[in-house]
């Protein structure tokens, strides 16, 4: 379903007509503004004023995401030098940071490997030994479910890899995948806070989840689970996923649900949000207004499928006045199972809907990019457009609408030089989104 808010004008500025004027300069505010946007959620600036106090016993600190690394960084950097601690941030490869004495632990992204498998196994197994006097120290963002891959013991890790295959494909938003991601996990969906107890836990986190769900963020490890078996096999059943019979098999035993919201172990635990989508876009719309700029934010948690989204936000262009257009969220990409996929993701495939829907008007330039540096599985964050992008593309023999179909618009920004890559930015508040309207 395609989620939009009505356009709210958050910041009008008394200018008439845009304070850039050329394509260039437009494009180098376009990504300066998205820089902006990053830096204003970067774990080494923000985790610090959060921290607690340590406990009488032993502190350990646990890290999982894709901001892991960055966070228990600026954690032991600033934690007492009196209050002795250990742990371990799981990230995705190439998302890691010198850390000192956390051990840092890389592993794959979206799909699970052995590492991760072998990594939360080890967290668990830590988790396990805190008393009643330690603190577990949780620091948590996108895209920790899928670096947590420890699944239940009647299900394989060959067999988890499939099933975050088929819902990475299913089309299905990210709270769905979550709901059956947590019931078939040893960590996720409340059993990491249930390991640790009676320990106090205490998690702060980076949310990259519209409209910043606790238990949506990395499936919820210390959290409770709103969701239930019922509602996960309805999903799948929804979206026509085919799940390993294993799989199926530990959903129909009612000893497989998580930990519920009544359940006493969360009493002694805290959950607070350090950075969220809505913290980012209120950063870009500041920063553009300071620069002169009249700005509309249609918030931060849209959703839907990125080529309807690009569509829309075309079409809402196209009438809009001179000015900045800002949103964030994620959106979704759905693929047929009978449908030939290229390379894709959800920022480019968002672009190049929207050029297809501007039509080459001359006066409108945007930028989608992933704040975490990587759209979907590719190297890229995102990408950018300028009026002149379906004209450069169908110059080169390049079919837009074809590539669309094809879910190929990693390929299509990639020919045209247009592809934004900042590699790993060790943060994660989901999408950026911004679009210039310049006077037609």
């Amino acid at each position: 379903m395609l989620r939009l808010q009505t356009p709210t004008p958050v910041l009008m500025s008394p200018l008439s007509q845009s304070p850039v004027s050329s394509s260039h300069e437009i494009q180098t505010l376009l990504r300066d503004l998205f820089d902006e946007a990053v830096a204003s959620v970067d774990p080494l600036k923000i985790v610090a004023p959060h921290l607690p106090t340590p406990p009488k016993g032993k502190t350990l600190i646990v890290a999982a995401g894709k901001a892991a690394a960055s966070m228990a960084r600026a954690a032991e950097e600033a934690w007492p030098a009196s209050a002795p601690f250990s742990g371990t941030a799981l990230t995705r490869y190439q998302h890691g940071l010198p850390c000192n004495p956390l051990e840092v632990i890389e592993a794959a992204h979206p799909v699970p490997d052995n590492r991760g498998h072998l990594a939360a196994q080890k967290l668990l197994q830590e988790v396990s030994q805190l008393g009643e006097d330690d603190l577990l120290l949780f620091l948590v963002s996108g895209g920790g479910s899928s670096l947590l891959a420890l699944p239940v013991d009647s299900i394989s890790l060959e067999e988890k890899k499939a099933v975050n295959k088929t819902l990475l494909h299913s089309g299905a938003p990210i709270g769905e995948m979550n709901a059956v991601r947590k019931h078939i996990s040893a960590v996720k969906g409340g059993r990491l806070a249930q390991a640790a107890a009676p320990a106090r836990v205490v998690t702060l986190a980076i949310s990259d989840v519209p409209f910043d769900d606790p238990s949506t963020i990395a499936s919820g490890p210390t959290v409770p689970d709103p969701t239930t078996l019922a509602a996960a096999k309805e999903i799948i059943t929804r979206h026509g996923m085919d799940l390993p019979p294993s799989v199926m098999a530990h959903l129909d035993k009612s000893t497989s649900e998580t930990p519920k919201a009544d359940d006493p172990l969360f009493k002694n635990t805290d959950f607070k949000m350090i950075a969220t989508p809505a913290h980012m876009i209120k950063a870009a719309v500041a920063g553009a207004t300071a620069k002169g700029f009249t700005v509309t934010s249609l918030g931060a948690d849209l959703e839907g499928e990125a080529r309807d989204l690009g569509r829309a936000h075309g079409v809402l262009a196209l009438s809009a006045k001179p000015g900045l257009i800002l949103s964030g969220g994620e959106t979704t990409v759905t693929v047929a199972s009978d449908t030939p996929c290229g390379r894709g993701g959800r920022n480019c495939e968002y672009l190049l809907a929207l050029a297809i829907a501007l039509d080459g008007a001359p006066h409108i330039h945007a930028i989608a990019a992933d704040t975490d540096g990587i759209d979907g599985s590719e190297n890229n964050a995102g990408a950018i457009i300028t009026p002149d992008t379906l004209a450069r593309a169908r110059a080169m023999g390049l079919n837009p609408q074809t590539m669309l179909e094809g879910h190929d618009a990693y390929t299509f920004f990639e020919k045209l030089g247009d592809l934004i890559i900042t590699g790993p930015t060790r943060t994660n508040v989901n999408d950026f989104r911004a679009i210039h309207v310049g006077t037609p």
